[in-house]
């Protein structure tokens, strides 16, 4: 028999534990958000620099505006901010809810995803421009008739869009009025009072 003495059984390997797992993601994240402030100071200094701009000619409500905007400024702070009509909503301001709901040039748009550059040169009609002075429109009419609203707040972008489907010819029957203004939540669930309102204002128009 060999005199050498036994080698010794390997090193057995053990999984890293949560513990160290935790520890070095926690020392590499460090380590790369100190190596990322460079960059982000840089990007902080860009961030400050002025935002280009654009001239915007527009025509709201039968008014025609000249304006200087920020590019990134929506069609519904135009109106809102620059132009102090307030009647046009913010709700969701991601296209979902449909309270900023005007017409571009006759047809629906939504004021909150259409930049004000778009609008350049084309006429924008909001709930301030629908009466003709006292009178009111036979939709605004039909919307106090049928008592198509509760608290108010989604009133002028149904209104606006109830408009738009008169103008499109899309207030034929109650299914027809569901679905082409299916992009207008109200809130307090007056959907059937507000198709009666289009039924009745199609009825006189």
């Amino acid at each position: 028999m060999s005199s050498e003495p036994a080698t010794p059984p390997d090193t057995v390997r053990r999984r890293p534990t949560r513990r160290t797992v935790l520890a070095t993601s926690a020392a590499v994240g460090g380590a790369l958000t100190v190596a990322g402030l460079p960059q982000l100071s840089a990007g902080t200094a860009q961030a400050g620099e002025q935002a280009p701009t654009t001239e915007v000619a527009v025509t709201v409500n039968g008014t025609q505006h000249t304006l200087t905007v920020d590019n990134r400024t929506s069609l519904l702070d135009l109106l809102r901010e620059h132009l102090q009509l307030t009647g046009t909503k913010k709700g969701c301001d991601a296209g979902a809810c449909g309270a900023c709901t005007v017409l571009v040039d006759g047809r629906r748009v939504n004021g909150c995803l259409t930049l004000a550059v778009r609008v350049d040169g084309r006429e924008v009609t909001t709930i301030e421009g629908v009466a003709d002075g006292e009178r009111l429109h036979p939709l605004q009419q039909a919307f106090i008739d049928q008592d198509a609203f509760q608290c108010g707040y989604c009133t002028p972008g149904q209104i606006m869009s109830g408009l738009g489907c008169l103008r499109e010819g899309r207030a034929t029957s109650a299914d027809d009025i569901r679905e082409a203004m299916s992009g207008n939540i109200c809130r307090c669930g007056c959907y059937p009072k507000i198709v009666r309102a289009v039924e009745q204002a199609a009825r006189h128009s």
